[in-house]
């Protein structure tokens, strides 16, 4: 009870980052649909905004593991803080001069943060679980914060943008707002905040034969984490597009609003199944959490490929009046939007699992780790390209079929740690 007391208030403040993550990673999403509008792109430059964003972890992971070490959580996630409100008003100042250039610059930037803030919450939540079933608990129950974050941003922007036709950047700056209050606010009660710091390394001295890099399940987790952040960012990404896009288009022709309601539903969905993940994390195993998921992953993705979209049933969507209410949606995005209750607990799954074992090794592993969070920005686009070739939104989504079944793979197969006679002490 007293290791308890002592470490709720650092975990309620990793629990709070984690929504700070999700909350400004998630503008990219709705905002992909305002700049393609905005600045008649397609939908391959549509998702350069989501590309910026992931693709400074692949520059900023390794880096934010060295700072984990030598200055230690605090240090790194204040610093995170000041670069991720920097990133956010230059994503406003972009709506200002109505520059498309800007726009990218900021999501750039704010992607610093997000790498930084991750290599610090996830090790961290890890650890005060003690690893293992609880470690997978705590992440779970970060990831259910992430989640609500989550859900809000895609509602609050599409209500914001109204007729997508005339939307622009300017009409987010409500979201935006938000966005540098929070990191204003959580700065602040950071400053104060007592943190452990387990890894903070003092001798740096000493040369090591090993590394992350040693240990083969830990080099399998990091293409498997790839692949998984494009995935979740990619299903309503996508579907965020085939819904608004024109029916003579090859789209829906759905409002933004509409559209908005969905993906913030699937979001939703994130939330409860993490919420579920972390009630259940400790008594089950990730393996087996990661294999159910998974596979049903495949067969929503698999569903929503194959059946056809005149198909119209009755879904309960989270509005932007926080209610919920029924919305005709085709077959094929109901599938879709399901899939957030699969991709809502493969993170702390697929994190628990690379670092398991790997001891000293865990903070430059997590900033290994991070740098493979690009594929949330490399994926998307490259559904996004698939879409404009075939002219057909709904065949882009095999892309994603491909990468479950890795992640499949890894879970049941790839995640054995093989190299337990490397010392990690």
């Amino acid at each position: 009870m007293e290791k308890s007391r002592n470490y709720a208030l650092p975990i309620a403040m990793m629990f709070c980052l984690f929504a700070m993550i999700s909350f400004v990673t998630g503008l990219q999403n709705p905002f992909g649909v305002i700049v393609k509008n905005q600045f008649e792109v397609s939908n391959f430059m549509s998702q350069l905004g989501n590309f910026a964003n992931f693709i400074a972890y692949a520059f900023m992971g390794i880096p934010a593991g060295i700072m984990l070490k030598k200055i230690g959580y605090k240090k790194t996630a204040l610093w995170a803080i000041v670069v991720g409100f920097t990133g956010v008003l230059v994503m406003f100042l972009s709506g200002v001069i109505e520059s498309f250039a800007i726009y990218l610059t900021g999501a750039f930037i704010a992607g610093f943060s997000m790498c930084m803030l991750n290599t610090v919450v996830n090790p961290m939540l890890n650890t005060l679980g003690g690893g293992g079933k609880k470690g997978n608990q705590l992440i779970q129950f970060g990831g259910a914060c992430n989640s609500i974050a989550a859900t809000i941003v895609p509602v609050l922007v599409g209500y914001l943008m109204g007729d997508v036709a005339q939307a622009t950047i300017k009409d987010g700056n409500p979201a935006l707002f938000i966005a540098m209050g929070i990191f204003a606010l959580v700065f602040i009660v950071l400053s104060f905040v007592s943190i452990p710091e387990p890894y903070v390394e003092k001798d740096d001295n000493k040369k090591d034969a090993y590394g992350p890099m040693s240990f083969r399940h830990f080099k399998l987790g990091i293409i498997a984490i790839f692949v998984y952040v494009g995935v979740e960012v990619a299903i309503p990404s996508i579907a965020n597009l085939y819904m608004t896009e024109p029916i003579e288009l090859g789209g829906l022709g759905l409002p933004a609003a509409v559209a908005g309601t969905l993906v913030g539903t699937y979001w939703f969905l994130m939330f409860v199944g993490r919420l579920i993940g972390g009630m259940i994390g400790g008594k089950v195993s990730p393996k087996g959490m990661l294999g159910f998921v998974l596979g049903l992953a495949a067969l929503f993705i698999l569903l929503a490929i194959l059946l056809p979209n005149d198909i119209l049933v009755k879904m309960p969507v989270f509005r932007a009046d926080i209610s919920f209410g029924l919305e005709s949606v085709p077959l094929p995005v109901m599938f879709l939007i399901l899939c957030g209750l699969c991709t809502s607990v493969m993170w702390g799954g697929i994190f628990n699992l690379a670092v398991e074992g790997l001891g000293k090794y865990t903070a430059i592993a997590s900033g290994i780790f991070m740098v493979m969070v690009c594929g949330g920005g490399i994926i998307p686009p490259v559904q996004g390209w698939i879409a404009d070739l075939t002219s057909n939104y709904i065949a882009s989504y095999w892309i994603i079929f491909v990468g479950i079944v890795y992640m499949l793979y890894y879970a049941l197969i790839g995640s054995k740690n093989v190299n337990k006679d490397i010392p990690v002490d």
